[in-house]
């Protein structure tokens, strides 16, 4: 099995802070019997909130938090002393996070910034004190504000890996070698179905010091969108990338339909993956010559750049690198 520290799926329960409640309060004291009210307002209950951390890239750390409970806001005291608001849960996520109501699905905010926060749940308002309801016919009233009610809500977090590059393409397309030999990640590699299991992700250098991320997104099979296979729980991965970098292995009985049939999954699971920018590369193509490149080529269209490479022989890896670095400045 792959690492499975890599975790990009939680579901967790989320408990705001109620808010405190206002006093209800006399300035009375022996010198003045008749003093006016003094009732403080109550502080506000702890919000639950995302904040994006760049250096986190799972969502392991939430796995086994299935609870996260913020502070409820003190209540307000007499001379108009306003109760201290309740402490807020602060929960570190990496970029590329989506949250979500567990109960509708209904997408509420993503995370993509370093430092970014965002509330994901609202605590309760503190109560008013009584001093803030006098006036000029009411000089003592009595009564006081009590707290806004905290929320409990059912969240679900899923992580969208940020990267430049996608790579997309059947198990054993030669998407973990091709990282392997462009970056420095060191993903499993084995000639049997799935044996990437989790998206790993691989730092590109390029010329003059530059740089760009690749993803190698563990492979689609036909019926993906539906859960099939290793299914939609990586699809999504893909819909962070700027650029989709298609690997078709050179010894495929059919090119074109291959290419057709992973274009389809992702349609259906999202059909904005479209118009992304497309780039195919054909892996394996040491044992292509020049003829049977040039039959390969002739099944595809020319709207789309095609290259041959081969992550062994580090045929075409250069002229690769130029085409997804031009790519990905065209913005």
């Amino acid at each position: 099995m792959a690492d499975s520290n890599f975790i990009d799926y939680v579901k967790i329960c989320c408990r705001s802070g109620k808010g405190g409640a206002g006093s209800m309060h006399f300035n009375r004291t022996k010198g003045n019997p008749k003093g006016g009210p003094d009732g403080g307002d109550g502080g506000k209950g702890g919000d639950i909130i995302l904040k994006g951390n760049p250096q986190l890239w799972t969502l392991l750390h939430l796995k086994y938090r299935k609870h996260v409970i913020a502070e409820d806001g003190v209540n307000g005291q007499a001379a108009n002393m306003t109760g201290r608001d309740g402490e807020s849960q602060i929960l570190e996520v990496p970029l590329g996070t989506v949250a979500r109501d567990a109960e509708t699905m209904e997408y509420l905010f993503e995370i993509t910034e370093e430092g970014e926060k965002k509330v994901l749940v609202p605590g309760g308002r503190g109560g008013l004190g009584n001093w803030q309801f006098k006036t000029s016919t009411n000089q003592a009233p009595t009564h006081a504000q009590p707290g806004g009610p905290g929320i409990e809500q059912w969240i679900v977090l899923e992580l969208k890996v940020l990267a430049d590059v996608g790579l997309v393409g059947f198990p054993n397309a030669g998407k973990s070698t091709l990282l392997s030999v462009i970056s420095a990640a060191k993903p499993e590699i084995a000639d049997y179905p799935f044996t990437t299991l989790v998206p790993n992700l691989g730092v590109v250098k390029y010329r003059d010091y530059r740089s760009f991320v690749v993803a190698d997104i563990p492979g689609i099979i036909e019926g993906a969108h539906a859960g099939k296979g290793l299914g939609h729980r990586f699809l999504r991965h893909i819909e962070r990338n700027a650029v989709l970098l298609f690997l078709l292995p050179a010894d495929s009985k059919n090119h074109r339909q291959e290419y057709e049939t992973l274009l389809r999954e992702l349609e259906l699971f999202n059909e904005e993956l479209l118009y992304k920018k497309r780039l195919i590369a054909i892996s394996k193509s040491d044992m292509l010559d020049a003829e049977l490149e040039q039959a390969i080529r002739a099944e595809f269209d020319t709207k789309t750049p095609l290259l041959f490479i081969s992550s062994v022989a580090e045929k075409g890896i250069s002229e690769l690198k130029d085409k997804l670095w031009g790519m990905i400045q065209e913005g």
